[in-house]
């Protein structure tokens, strides 16, 4: 956000707030009140008469007190407190502290539906700078005990806390609670402050007024020691894992195969399994290669009965509702490309538990119909694994539904063969080099040469070529770099024009330079092989959006903005995060690949935290995946 925009909201605001409260005035001073106001200041009237007066406001005066004690839990730049002294100097203690609670629940339930309209988009605004750490607090055991610390702490408007506990995605009855039981503490003494003021002498009132601002001012000036204490608390007392292991439910597994069949069914697409070996028996890995987003539908044609455990991408699990249904299925998270102990004791729970786990080594979805390579401790995870091994095979599921494409092909062939690679007893046998070849081999596959002892197969869909410029990022005429656009079957270039099309069997029609996608981008992988190792200062960089994994509803949410730089040192990303300049870096160790999207982003874990930049041409996160993959391998070549 500009600096000029940032100023012009700023201002609306101001206006907004400003004719708010003088409606409100208006509204108060309304019929005889008016005429009660001029009195308080008229005539000298004792404290018992005092009273009596100021009750004379009437219901007027406990909505405009309510309203805007709601307003200024919305607006997280007004104080809580002079709103709560009037109304305990206006209507008493116990009149006053309702219309006070009742304004909290307004405004909190207002922020609540806020949350729930424009989710994350609100959190500049309410989440302010300060030195608590939100995310450690949200994964907190002592949550609720934290959120109700949070409003004795100083510098931490009420709004500020409803934004962050509605965005935990509780229950509106269990946060209304919370929020109300929360702000009762802090809202008694601002209104006992201004009976007070009416029912004792003004010395009294000064005095207790004098301690409360010495202990405010206390609070405030250590509140950096406060904040990190708290900070500590929360990160002491980490919610246990809910990454458990569940046995899947045989009854939901079942309905969603059945629909997921139907559907395939619907969009023309037959599954062909094959069962080389019989009866499968645990503890036992079935390891998968990786071509479609689907895969896990295909593995179940053979699997099903055995109701095995999967192993899925951590994004996934960020979305409350698809993390509860996921879970019902036996599936449990992983942070791809990142050291997650809790995954791997999840893993070893299920084969203690002599269960199936089903792993997709590869980790990531094939860019191109070809086997994509599987990281090292994967091949040491299955060596000390003592299990039995198995695959599952797939042929066709690239095809089917690409990573790039856009919906299923009518016509498609899908093939599903289930073997034996080694029994546990074999398995302890053999080394980890023996390990690594025979995995790769039995799971190598090139979905083109498929394609050739397939001659029958033909491919039906508009929008056949649709989706390959987010993966064919350089142009074989004029060289140009993500220029590539595409219309149905047709391929273009933005400088070149039409270049080719695609047929029913993916391959290349007319004089083009490569006959399928495969060989483009191989051919694109190897000049950008050169151009990095022609530049020691290489360096790939582009603006991006920062997205954080999401609460409630969404897989993701807005982080910041900023900035994304990849080269031989690593990842670095410098910019906003939640409103604060932030500079985040991941050595080129520690990365392996860049998972992407075609189109839509290019991601990284941390812990079981993920950072998903989207760039501002999503056709570049192709380069992206592509650059790290190089560095990568380069790097592991120095060191070897």
């Amino acid at each position: 956000m500009t600096a000029q925009k940032h100023t012009r909201q700023r201002l609306l605001i101001a206006i907004g707030v400003t004719v708010i409260l003088a409606l409100l005035i208006w509204f108060a001073l309304s019929g005889d009140n008016a005429d009660l106001l001029k009195t308080l200041f008229t005539e000298n009237l004792s404290n018992e008469e005092l009273s009596c007066l100021l009750m004379g406001f009437g219901w007027r005066g406990y909505i405009v007190v309510a309203l805007l004690a709601a307003l200024q839990v919305v607006c997280t730049f007004l104080p809580a407190e002079p709103v709560q002294v009037l109304a305990g100097f206006t209507f008493g203690f116990p009149i006053g502290l309702l219309c006070c609670m009742a304004g909290v629940l307004v405004g909190s339930t207002l922020i609540f539906l806020l949350q729930k309209t424009f989710g994350e988009k609100l959190r500049g605004y309410f989440v302010k700078k300060l030195n608590l750490d939100f995310d450690k607090i949200a994964r907190s055991s002592k949550m609720v005990v934290i959120i109700f610390i949070l409003y004795f702490l100083p510098a931490i408007p009420y709004g500020m806390i409803c934004f962050f506990a509605a965005s935990l995605g509780m229950s509106y009855r269990r946060y209304t609670t919370l929020m109300c039981l929360g702000a009762l503490p802090s809202v008694c003494i601002g209104v006992g402050l201004g009976y007070m003021t009416i029912m004792s002498s003004w010395v009294v009132t000064v005095c207790v007024f004098a301690v409360l601002m010495v202990f405010m001012g206390i609070a405030f000036w250590k509140k950096d020691v406060l904040f990190s204490r708290l900070n500590k608390y929360a990160d002491e007392n980490k919610q246990p894992p809910k990454n458990k292991v569940r046995e899947a439910n045989g009854f939901v597994l079942n309905v969603l195969y059945y629909a997921a069949r139907g559907y395939l069914f619907l969009c023309g697409v037959k599954i062909k399994a094959t069962n080389k070996i019989g009866e499968i028996e645990g503890p036992s890995i079935v390891l998968c290669n990786h071509g479609s987003y689907i895969d896990f539908i295909y593995t179940m044609v053979l699997l099903r009965k055995k109701k095995p455990n999967f192993v899925g991408a951590r994004l996934y699990f960020y979305n409350k509702y698809l993390n509860r249904l996921l879970r019902t299925v036996g599936a449990f998270p992983k942070s791809m490309f990142a050291v997650d102990m809790e995954n791997a004791r999840n893993c070893f729970t299920v084969l203690r538990n002599k269960g199936y786990l089903v792993l997709m080594p590869e980790a990531r979805l094939s860019t191109a119909g070809k086997f994509e390579d599987i990281q090292e401790n994967t091949y040491s995870f299955i060596k000390t694994s003592g299990a039995n091994i198995y695959s599952l095979k797939f042929g066709g599921d690239y095809f089917a539904d690409p990573k790039w494409g856009k919906g299923f092909r009518r016509g498609s062939l899908v093939e599903a063969e289930l073997d034996r690679l080694w029994t546990a007893e074999q398995l302890k046998e053999l080394t980890l080099d023996q390990v690594k070849q025979g995995v790769s081999q039995r799971l190598y596959y090139d979905e083109f040469q498929w394609l050739e002892q397939h001659p029958k197969v033909r491919y039906r869909c508009v929008q056949m070529a649709e989706g390959l410029e987010n993966i064919l990022m350089t142009c074989p005429k004029c060289g140009g770099k993500h220029t590539i656009t595409t219309n149905k079957k047709k391929v273009f270039c933005e400088t070149c024009g039409y270049l080719t099309s695609v047929d029913c069997r993916y391959q290349f029609t007319g004089d083009f330079r490569f006959k399928n996608l495969c060989e483009w981008y191989e051919w694109q992988k190897a000049q950008l092989e050169k151009e990095i190792a022609a530049d020691p200062d290489y360096a790939l960089s582009e603006p991006v959006e920062l997205r954080l994994p999401g609460t409630g509803k969404g897989l993701t949410r807005h982080g910041g903005e900023g900035v994304c730089t990849l080269n031989r040192e690593g990842l670095t990303y410098r910019g906003t995060r939640d409103g604060e300049q932030v500079e985040k870096q991941f050595s080129i160790e520690c990365i392996y690949r860049l998972l992407f999207g075609a189109g839509q982003n290019f991601e990284v874990y941390d812990g079981q935290e993920i950072q998903y930049y989207v760039p501002r041409d999503p056709r570049t996160c192709v380069e992206w995946y592509m650059t790290s993959m190089i560095l990568y391998d380069e790097a592991e070549k120095q060191k070897a």
